[in-house]
């Protein structure tokens, strides 16, 4: 019986590897074209921004240096996940992802109080800021944000790309934020509106950064994944012809994409475990997208001798 459980169990995780395999290194060249592209020209607008003195623009170039970091963090997670497990790291290496996402969201809240500072303090002593250098920058900003985002949503959808795309859209909106400081000053408004569109940048990195320490901590905190239900599994599982009860269920997350259960099953009969253990990787796989699976059978009539008191370890 033994033998035959130990197959199964090799065959569905030896699948689940090798899918990840081409998944990651498919996010992976994605990832790493949009960090080049964002990167140079976060660096581009660091000096634009210092040159026309204008904070708009700086905390346009911060947060797509956040982008940028984050589509690191990414393209390098997609590698190291990719990686085979080892003795040191059984589950392979996906936490790195997690871990990643975590040092971006404490550096995206470091960007935040520096732009919150500059700004208030600027909100009091408004310098005078290069409105059409703005207006360019900004809109050149735009651009490769638009670029950019076009060639995520071309790649593969892992919660990875996801992740890096709703930076890339955050990104876009603190573009427009500083073509419109650029606009407005290059028309002859006041310079304040510069600071002003700098802390609504602020707001948007902020929101990301919160929804992204969020999910970081679930997965940390060996949460349950959202979109998981666990009476759900209990219930699906316990519809399986043969299996009485599921209990002792934990569902926690590996990384983003990969999800991990460990279970007892109580069944009827060990002789039919057999035939049961194929069917309950083969549910947890389809329909909860659960490849890591721990399943220890339970023979009800031994559990029942257990209750009253027998010694079971001998048995």
């Amino acid at each position: 019986m033994s033998a035959h459980q130990h197959g199964h169990h090799d065959h569905s995780h030896s699948h689940s590897h090798s899918h990840s395999h081409s998944h990651s290194h498919g996010s992976g060249k994605v990832l790493l074209f949009a960090l080049i592209f964002t990167g140079a020209f976060a660096l581009i607008e660091v000096v634009a921004g210092l040159l026309a003195n204008s904070l708009a623009l700086l905390s346009d170039a911060g947060h797509m240096l956040t982008d940028s970091l984050s589509l690191a963090v990414g393209a390098f997670a997609a590698w190291l996940a990719s990686r085979p497990a080892s003795q040191q790291h059984s589950f392979g290496l996906q936490r790195a992802e997690v871990l990643g996402a975590l040092f971006n969201v404490i550096f995206m809240f470091v960007v935040v109080a520096f732009i919150a500072w500059e700004a208030v303090e600027r909100l009091f002593n408004t310098p005078e800021v290069d409105g059409g250098a703005v207006l360019l920058v900004g809109g050149l900003g735009l651009l490769v944000n638009v670029i950019v985002a076009w060639v995520l949503m071309r790649g593969e959808q892992s919660m990875n790309v996801r992740g890096a795309l709703l930076h890339v859209m955050g990104d876009l909106l603190g573009s427009v934020a500083a073509i419109a400081a650029g606009l407005i000053i290059y028309l002859g408004g006041p310079s304040i509106m510069d600071p002003l569109l700098s802390l609504l940048v602020c707001m948007l990195i902020l929101v990301s950064a919160v929804r992204l320490l969020r999910a970081v901590t679930q997965v940390l905190m060996e949460g349950v994944p959202p979109g998981i239900e666990p009476a759900e599994v209990r219930g699906a599982l316990g519809e399986i012809d043969g299996v009485q009860a599921v209990h002792d269920l934990h569902i926690w997350s590996l990384s983003s994409s990969k999800h991990a259960l460990a279970a007892h099953v109580d069944i009827d009969s060990l002789a039919q475990w057999p035939r049961v253990l194929p069917q309950i990787q083969q549910l947890l796989r389809e329909r909860f997208g659960i490849t890591h699976s721990t399943l220890q059978p339970e023979d009800q009539g031994l559990g029942e001798r257990c209750e009253l008191g027998a010694e079971c370890g001998t048995r």
